[in-house]
């Protein structure tokens, strides 16, 4: 049962509120609420009185154990990414609470991500212009630095779902030989041309390498500086993963060494990225803002379904993204339920 009262939506995007407040304003019967700071301690305090938690997609923000023990009334988490490290899946599963997310609705812009940092990286797009914006005209000095064509490269993909097997399909398009590695091999028709291969054996023949994993307790520093030293010399590593799957340290390592041709990064372990950060001094690698997914298109699919499936929560209709086996529709607790 239920107090009839409006249901309570707590926020733990990294947004504007006036924003986020826009994407659930045609949603009667729910009020949008947000911790009284970026911290855990603020949504500790805050998620007790919580109906609906949107999370945090830079994973700074946790629906942890002490969070889901705080959460009374808890019924439905919405996460607006694939990943879903910041959860406790576990733990909110165990407390019968919903839990959805966007899978698969980025793929496209992240795979055209990891395809372009490649070619930037292999061609030292960023460097040019640097030069030219400094009165140098560099053209020549090009071949010297390494620059190259990706046709005929070898490459690896670690993670083949939605965004890996994209990746494949855009660079088999230019002319490149792809193989992947994942934990479970796909299907002949879902490879789409690709070749599994075991972990070590993909490192050793990847002129480019790039990672797609989601951040598990396996998968945490698997590209580390064994893995990296396996890679032919002059390879490009391409990074679209989590923070923490790739040892950045050990990559920055080896292109200072000259094993490897460059790299390029969208995901850290500390976001932003710190301004003492030592990768910011390489020029040989491409950094980026956790952005391969934002594109206009990919933004506008990933907030509808957000947007959907907590109008379909309130509604008492079914979830469309449930990833936890729980619901699909979601019950409401009762308002005077008391802390478990």
């Amino acid at each position: 049962m239920t107090d009839g009262s409006p249901w309570v939506l707590l926020s733990l995007a990294p947004a504007p509120d006036d924003r986020v407040r826009g994407w659930f304003a045609g949603i009667p019967n729910l009020d949008v609420a947000f911790p009284a700071a970026r911290t855990q301690e603020a949504v500790l305090a805050r998620i007790a009185d919580a109906d609906i938690v949107v999370s945090d997609w830079s994973s700074a923000l946790h629906v942890d154990d002490a969070a889901v023990g705080a959460a009374r009334r808890l019924s439905f988490v919405m996460s607006p990414s694939v990943g879903l490290d910041s959860l406790d899946l576990d733990a909110l599963t165990a407390a019968g609470v919903v839990v959805a997310n966007t899978a698969g609705l980025n793929a496209a812009s992240v795979a055209e991500w990891c395809l372009a940092a490649a070619l930037a990286v292999a061609r030292s797009l960023a460097w040019v212009d640097r030069q030219v914006r400094d009165g140098a005209w560099p053209q020549l000095e090009l071949p010297e630095r390494g620059s190259t064509e990706l046709a005929g490269f070898d490459v690896g993909v670690l993670g083949f779902g939605a965004v890996g097997s994209r990746v494949a399909t855009l660079f088999r398009a230019i002319g490149c030989d792809v193989a992947y590695w994942t934990r479970r091999r796909r299907s002949e028709d879902e490879e789409r041309g690709a070749t599994w291969l075991p972990l070590a054996e993909l490192a050793s023949r990847s002129d480019v390498l790039v990672v797609n994993l989601s951040l598990a307790p396996e998968t945490r520093g698997l590209v580390d500086s064994a893995l990296l030293a396996d890679l032919p010399r002059g390879a490009i590593v391409v990074d679209a993963s989590r923070g923490g799957i790739v040892d950045h340290a050990a990559l920055l390592g080896a292109i200072d060494a000259g094993t490897l041709r460059g790299a390029a990064i969208d995901v850290f372990e500390h976001e932003p990225l710190p301004d003492d950060s030592p990768l910011r001094r390489s020029d040989r690698i491409l950094l980026s803002s956790h952005a391969a997914s934002t594109t206009a298109q990919s933004l506008s699919r990933v907030f509808g379904l957000v947007t959907e499936d907590v109008r379909r929560a309130v509604a008492g209709e079914p979830i469309l993204s449930v990833v936890n086996g729980r619901g699909p529709v979601v019950v409401r607790r009762a308002a005077d339920l008391a802390a478990r």
